[in-house]
């Protein structure tokens, strides 16, 4: 993580996907980390990503992980 705004909107990120997942932040951590969600979708588009509302975030994250074949 770059920025001290992209470990705060991923760790925003982690707890409002482990809400709407019923999961715990861990888990919802490890799925993120193992998907390269975070490496090549979160940090990198922060910019536009963080300007984004919470709903909306949820459904494009979910189907992001869900189009790589992660299990939510």
């Amino acid at each position: 993580m770059g920025t001290r705004g992209e470990l705060k909107f991923a760790v925003f990120m982690i707890h409002e996907l482990a809400k709407a997942w019923k999961m715990s932040p861990p888990s919802v951590y490890r799925k993120l980390k193992s998907s390269g969600a975070f490496d090549n979708y979160l940090v990198p588009c922060y910019d536009v990503l963080h300007t984004l509302g919470r709903d909306y975030l949820v459904d494009d994250i979910t189907g992001y992980l869900t189009d790589r074949g992660v299990k939510i």
